[in-house]
Formats: C-alpha cells, sequence, structure tokens
C-alpha cells in the first residue's frame, strides 16, 4: 500500500501562482507514471492535468510545471497565471507497475 499526501492548494486571485505537492511513502524512482488529475466543481470526473513522464493537458501546458524530487519522493505542481477556469479539487495520482494510487485531493480556488 502507498499513501500519497497532497499539499499547497488555497485561494489565489486570477494570474497567481500556487505550487503543489504530493509526498509518497514509497520510493517514487520506481515509478510507472505520477501525476496530477482534477474535479471541477459539479463535473462527475477527473481530468487528467499532468504527469511524469512529461506529459500535459492542452489547457495547462505552457502554466504548469510538473517535476519531481527522488530524494524526498515528493512530486511537485508548480502552477502559474491561473485562471478561475482552474478551480478545481487537485488529486496526486501514482501507478506502480499497474498498481494505482490516489491521494486525498487539495483544493484550489481561483477568484478575486
Amino acid at each position: 500500500q502507498v499513501q500519497l499526501v497532497e499539499s499547497g492548494g488555497g485561494l489565489v486571485q486570477p494570474g497567481g501562482s500556487l505550487r503543489l505537492s504530493c509526498a509518497a511513502s514509497r520510493s517514487i524512482e520506481s515509478v510507472s507514471a505520477m501525476g496530477w488529475y482534477r474535479q471541477a466543481p459539479g463535473m462527475q470526473q477527473r481530468e487528467f492535468v499532468a504527469q511524469i513522464p512529461t506529459a500535459y493537458a492542452n489547457r495547462v501546458e505552457g502554466r504548469f510545471t510538473i517535476s519531481r524530487d527522488n530524494a524526498n519522493n515528493t512530486v511537485y505542481l508548480q502552477m502559474n497565471a491561473l485562471e478561475p477556469e482552474d478551480t478545481a479539487v487537485y488529486y496526486c495520482c501514482a501507478d506502480y507497475s499497474g498498481d494505482l494510487y490516489w491521494g486525498q485531493g487539495t483544493q484550489v480556488t481561483v477568484s478575486s
């Protein structure tokens, strides 16, 4: 079993920045993929945001950057130029050779 703990969410004005963190209870060096999804208010499904190996959703490419710190088993999501449409609960997801794990989510609200 792997625990993923997200942090860094909050309230930010449009155009602002936030950095989300996802700390894993197991080494991430062997992870097949690890990344972020989000679920906006009123949406039933989570949508892909970004992952390692590096890939981004079209809606965030150029504004969001994903990175990893293997020494601390942590993946980060730097979010710049935030828009109200980025408001959502952001979830971390890790794929360990086909076994998927999710974090509990962290709320990001972009509003003036």
